[in-house]
């Protein structure tokens, strides 16, 4: 218990169903939670989590006032202080479609009906004792998709950053090049959450640089982060800090994102 004491000190319940979001409170309270609150109108939740600052989200998948991949994308794409708190969604339709649209909102885990109370237990303990990266692009909002349900996972690792179980620094390091050329791309798709990105990415790469004695990776990042600190949001005006980061790239990894 003290180990999911801090996912589920505060937690929203998003559930059309009375009886169903009761017996969810009943549980979350049999673990620990010292503050639950139910909402059935995905149109209130934002302000909610707002003044509660819920440390977990869970959400039925949808509802005659709701669409659970709709609303969690948008808690994503948020400027809520808990926009980053794990999300369980919850249904019945557990199929494929249902499961991939759940992961590709930034759900961090996915509970089919009927469960028991220790389905639900391994789930919180799955977000507070195996933590998972937190990716910020333009596409995707979220944890790390390769880590989805990873309490169910079994199967064979396929990158190269995750020998070992951990990222390698040039695994992160590839993978923030990536969103940062991507965000060029997208940009006009969404501007605000392209800038969060860059600024992100820009952040990593920094720590990257300073990390490994990259003197030419550290100054470009720094020179990013000087125009976003100036208030230089545009596409015109972050284009070249961008690119100048971007050359330091490998081949390979452009080969990649093309």
């Amino acid at each position: 218990m003290q180990k999911i004491a801090p996912v589920v000190r505060r937690v929203v319940i998003v559930d059309p169903n009375p009886a169903g979001a009761k017996l969810m409170a009943d549980l979350l309270k049999g673990f620990g939670s010292r503050d639950v609150a139910i909402e059935s109108d995905d149109a209130r939740v934002v302000d909610l989590a707002r003044e509660m600052e819920p440390g977990l989200f869970i959400m039925e998948r949808s509802g005659p006032k709701l669409d659970g991949e709709a609303l969690a994308r948008r808690i994503r794409r948020s400027s809520l202080s808990t926009r980053r708190a794990p999300i369980i969604m919850v249904t019945a339709e557990a199929t494929a479609s249902s499961i991939k649209g759940a992961r590709d909102a930034g759900v961090h885990e996915f509970l089919r009906k009927p469960f028991t109370s220790g389905d639900l237990y391994r789930r919180i303990e799955n977000l507070a004792t195996k933590p998972r990266d937190w990716v910020e692009a333009v596409g995707y909002v979220g944890p790390d998709r390769r880590r989805f349900n990873a309490v169910d996972y079994a199967g064979p690792r396929k990158r190269k950053a995750d020998e070992g179980g951990e990222p390698t620094l040039d695994g992160i390091k590839d993978q923030s090049m990536r969103i940062l050329a991507s965000a060029l791309v997208q940009f006009s798709s969404d501007p605000a959450q392209a800038v969060r990105a860059i600024g992100e990415q820009g952040k990593t790469l920094k720590m990257l640089g300073v990390k490994t004695g990259d003197t030419a990776l550290t100054l470009a990042a720094v020179g990013l982060q000087t125009e976003l600190e100036m208030g230089r949001t545009s596409l015109e005006q972050l284009n070249g800090p961008v690119k100048a980061i971007l050359a330091l790239a490998s081949s390979k990894t452009l080969a990649r994102q093309a």
